[in-house]
């Protein structure tokens, strides 16, 4: 698959730092590392409307106090929000009523995260949660790997619930170099039976501190045989950090892409990726 095309669809002036988005019914779903909230914005309106996830929510959280809220995800009549886990301070994961954006529950995941380290033999200081898919039966989280390590790792979670109920399987990855630096997951969704997944390449070692962005990639993860089936780079300057399916067909699959600027600005770029399928 190498046919694609990317585009800058619109910009949305109020969001800073869009680590994920959701589409749903013409409008978007979108957080962001350094907010507190859930922002809902209407495409045809393009009316934007905050949402808390905490208490005394604010934009732009100073790094070392931010929840770092890097993955989002729904099924049936819930949302579910989730930090990185790269510190003590993001470990939460916050639940909502997806018809009125308000919180049902927070939950602290740190015991699940810990098993997950564990698990999936990941150093804490290289754990950093990306990407998250909840069928109703199960969890697929995605580790990225801009650790010394590189352990790019997708987890599968099933159980009554992810604080004391939950078995874990795990596969690892290593993902395309992108200028001769390893890629890393940043998003991904779920589409029939395929995992679609972004990657970028930043050049740092670390899950906390930023590097310079050398470029994104999309992959697709077969659900049945775990293995990746292609990847396409599709960017050498951007990098995305949210994914979302747009439209679907037997000749093209569109997806909606925010990107991480990694600086204080409240404005967001939508890009419009399409994947030819013919």
């Amino acid at each position: 698959m190498e046919k694609f095309t990317l585009e800058l669809l619109f910009q949305i002036i109020g969001i800073g730092s869009a680590s994920g988005l959701i589409y749903k019914d013409n409008s978007l779903l979108i957080i962001g590392d350094n907010s507190g909230f859930l922002y809902e914005y209407h495409m045809d309106s393009l009316n934007l409307k905050r949402h808390p996830l905490l208490e005394n929510s604010t934009e732009n959280t100073l790094k070392k106090d931010k929840a770092d809220f890097e993955a989002i995800t729904h099924f049936g009549d819930s949302l579910y929000v989730l930090g990185s886990g790269s510190t003590e301070k993001r470990n939460k994961m916050i639940q909502l009523n997806s018809s009125d954006k308000k919180v049902i529950a927070t939950n602290d995941i740190a015991d699940l995260y810990a098993v997950m380290q564990n698990f999936g033999e990941i150093k804490p200081e290289d754990f950093n949660i990306e990407g998250a898919i909840y069928t109703g039966e199960s969890w697929f989280l995605l580790n990225r790997g801009n650790g010394s390590s590189n352990k790019n790792v997708l987890f599968t979670i099933e159980g009554k619930n992810l604080t004391n109920d939950f078995t874990i399987l795990s596969n690892a990855y290593k993902l395309p170099k992108i200028k001769g630096v390893r890629s890393s997951f940043t998003d991904a969704v779920l589409v029939d039976n395929s995992i679609y997944f972004l990657a970028t390449a930043e050049d740092t070692e670390s899950t906390y501190d930023d590097g310079e962005v050398l470029g994104s990639l999309i992959g697709r993860i077969n659900l049945k045989t775990m293995k990746i089936d292609f990847t396409q780079k599709i960017s050498s300057t951007h990098k995305f950090e949210g994914l979302t399916l747009y439209t679907n067909s037997k000749e093209k699959i569109e997806f909606l892409l925010c990107e991480d600027k990694d600086t204080e600005v409240l404005e967001t770029d939508i890009y419009k990726l399409t994947l030819d399928l013919k």
